[in-house]
């Protein structure tokens, strides 16, 4: 019977890590997958055998049912490759692809191509990198070799078995063990290590050395390093066909400002950096004529967040969209894990400014203008975190950038910087909600001081006088509101220590979810809260 029970304990596990193993598998489908995807490249593969293609490029593919497809032709003595992501669903070159999921990309030859040709489909990350123009092993063939692999390993656990058995008994009767917890064996937790998926190209749609077909519309914005164009992708581009990007914004560097665009290109280029909330990036092109530097992204018609609140009074709703959406945003930047649970590289943005959030069309917040964002890589010496210098807009600055004695040893001290920030861009969206009563004309946080206030006239109103942006007693007679104050107050806290981390201002505006349902009720204001404590004392 001891047997039997440690035996089914045994499998217990094996049947617990299976379950573990199915939903990581679950979440990591998820992605999107990665396929190797250059443009048709002359090759030396003889069509025999199985070939490494010859494509440095790793791109993300745009749709989730996208495969990889690889494609060997041979004309007139010409060999080529082509490598593309392409759903499964459409046609390509008039064929629909039908092997598409395996592991491995095994060549079909197809008759009435106008020359030899070879295609194959497959569903895993880069699996068309490698081709295979003979047949492979057939299932039978694979399970033989997967049984005889695992005979020994399951010899093995047998034996292990056996022998806790018996030293358990031996154990009992000598009467050493009492009730001490056994450590002969211990089980590793389940570690999922997924590849590494930034590149240069992975977030980018560009796969082609030729720029694109861009026409330049009108000038929508300008700040210090480039000026911001609203631009048509010209018909014909593969973007805007396949993307669906007709319209995109274009950020303009000139020469001079060479390093900023490299930056936020870098920035951009991680895959992981990818975020609802953070602006899409499609390409970076340096353009020759004239000397400049492109970075090609997702239009906003309805421009930055300034902007919008100077010209729009927003409703309760819009608050909690807005203000949901940015707090989402940075605390994507900060965190150390995607969405999905892989490991990322926190980034501080180290400029957040209502002039650099965009508001898309359902009333949501991304971020953008990275030229100053920094990889909080722990491998950062203090050296190379000291040179990053002091940066930002000086009416945003938190008082320990102002005062320059931003804590080095601690990387979490980029991220606190922050978050005053973003508390200050949460005060200005407060400011234009009608739920506040009387919405006075949109100004900004320290709005007493000039239009742009030096580090000097910054220092002696946040340092010297401790001071921070009104709050008046009018905003607190909301209770949703009087919460996310007391939220901002904790983010703008004078000790960086103190203040609220980005992840946790996010979860306070999923906890206030329930105020945007009772905006829309014809119940006045003041009877919200007594409901509110009438359920909180049941």
């Amino acid at each position: 019977m001891e047997l039997l029970r440690f035996s089914a304990f045994w499998c217990g596990m094996i049947l617990f890590g299976s379950s573990l193993l199915e939903e990581a598998e679950a979440s990591i489908m998820k992605i999107h997958k990665l396929c190797k995807f250059c443009d048709i490249q002359p090759t030396n593969c003889s069509g025999k055998g199985n070939c490494k293609v010859e494509c440095g490029i790793t791109s993300i593919c745009p749709q989730e049912e996208d495969v990889c497809v690889s494609i060997w032709r041979k004309k007139d003595g010409n060999v080529t490759f082509d490598t593309v992501c392409h759903n499964p669903a459409e046609k390509l070159y008039g064929l629909v692809l039908k092997d598409y999921n395996n592991s491995e990309c095994e060549m079909k030859e197809l008759s009435g191509m106008g020359s030899k040709f070879f295609i194959c489909s497959c569903s895993e990350d880069e699996c068309n990198e490698r081709v295979f123009f003979d047949p492979r092993p057939t299932e039978p063939q694979v399970m033989a070799v997967i049984l005889v692999s695992l005979v020994p390993l399951l010899v093995m656990a047998t034996v292990v078995i056996t022998f806790f058995y018996f030293y358990r008994v031996c154990c009992q009767r000598s009467g050493h063990c009492g009730h001490k917890k056994d450590s002969l064996l211990e089980i590793d937790p389940l570690v999922i290590i997924e590849e590494d998926s930034s590149s240069t190209h992975a977030n980018s749609l560009n796969h082609n050395t030729e720029l694109l077909p861009i026409e330049l519309d009108v000038q929508v914005g300008k700040g210090r390093f480039a000026e911001v164009y609203k631009a048509k992708l010209k018909q014909g581009s593969s973007v805007s066909v396949e993307q669906g990007f007709e319209t995109v914004a274009i950020k303009i560097f000139s020469h001079e400002e060479y390093p900023s665009w490299k930056n936020e290109k870098d920035i951009f280029s991680d895959a992981d950096l990818r975020h609802e909330n953070v602006l899409h990036f499609l390409t970076a092109e340096e353009r020759k004529e004239p000397r400049q530097y492109w970075l090609i992204t997702a239009y906003h018609p309805r421009g930055n967040l300034q902007e919008y609140l100077t010209h729009n009074i927003i409703s309760l709703h819009d608050l909690w969209l807005l203000g949901g959406s940015l707090s989402r945003g940075v605390a994507h930047l900060h965190s150390d894990r995607t969405p999905c649970g892989r490991s990322k590289v926190p980034i501080a943005h180290r400029d957040i400014k209502s002039s650099n959030i965009l508001v898309k069309n359902d009333l949501t917040c991304c971020l953008c203008d990275f030229g100053l964002a920094l990889r909080l890589d722990n491998s950062l010496s203090v050296d190379e975190l000291a040179n990053s210098g002091q940066v930002g807009t000086a009416r945003y600055m938190a008082p320990e950038v102002l005062e320059s004695r931003i804590n080095l040893e601690n990387i979490e001290s980029f991220k606190q910087a922050d978050v005053y920030s973003m508390a200050l861009v949460l005060w200005e969206i407060i400011s234009r909600c009608s739920a506040v009563g009387d919405v006075k004309a949109y100004e900004p946080p320290f709005g007493n001081l000039r239009e742009h206030p030096c580090v000097e006239s910054m220092k002696d109103s946040v340092l010297r006088d401790r001071g921070r942006p009104e709050i008046p007693n009018s905003w607190t007679n909301h209770s949703g509101i009087q919460m996310l104050c007391a939220s901002i107050e904790d983010c703008w806290d004078h000790d960086p220590e103190a203040r609220l981390t980005a992840h946790c201002v996010a979860e306070r505006f999923n906890g206030m979810e329930y105020l945007d349902k009772l905006s829309d009720c014809s119940d006045s204001e003041e009877k919200i809260p007594e409901e509110i404590f009438v359920v909180d004392e049941k």
